[in-house]
């Protein structure tokens, strides 16, 4: 329990760092940044797999690429559904993405070098 709380926090750091690196998302606060990680969190783990399997033709065709912009519209979704959490444009959400999902893989790697796997 103490490992996912860890992991909250450290992603809703994460998105306050996307903020810091590009200005066209914006996240009002830390306490901002906790309910739009918490946000993300279920919309890819609820509504994405969704996703990935209705555009799976596409996502062959791009050899994966359309994933990209089901990560980049999940990102999008998330800023139009919170106050906290700004992002204007399909673009910003598309880069936003790309950073907060980079982010959280460095993350991921230094959690489990540092708890292992159980």
């Amino acid at each position: 329990m103490l490992l996912i709380l860890l992991r909250w926090g450290l992603l809703a750091a994460a998105l306050l760092f996307v903020a810091y690196l590009y200005p066209a998302v914006q996240v009002a606060s830390f306490g901002a940044a906790l309910v739009a990680a918490l946000v993300l969190g279920l919309l890819n783990a609820v509504v994405r797999p969704i996703l990935v399997v209705l555009t799976l033709p596409v996502t062959l065709v791009t050899l994966g690429l359309f994933l990209f912009v089901i990560n980049a519209l999940m990102f999008y979704f998330a800023g139009y559904m919170l106050a906290g959490l700004n992002v204007p444009s399909f673009t910003a959400a598309l880069i936003g993405s790309l950073i907060y999902s980079v982010l959280g893989l460095v993350i991921d790697a230094a959690l489990q070098q540092l708890f292992g796997r159980r």
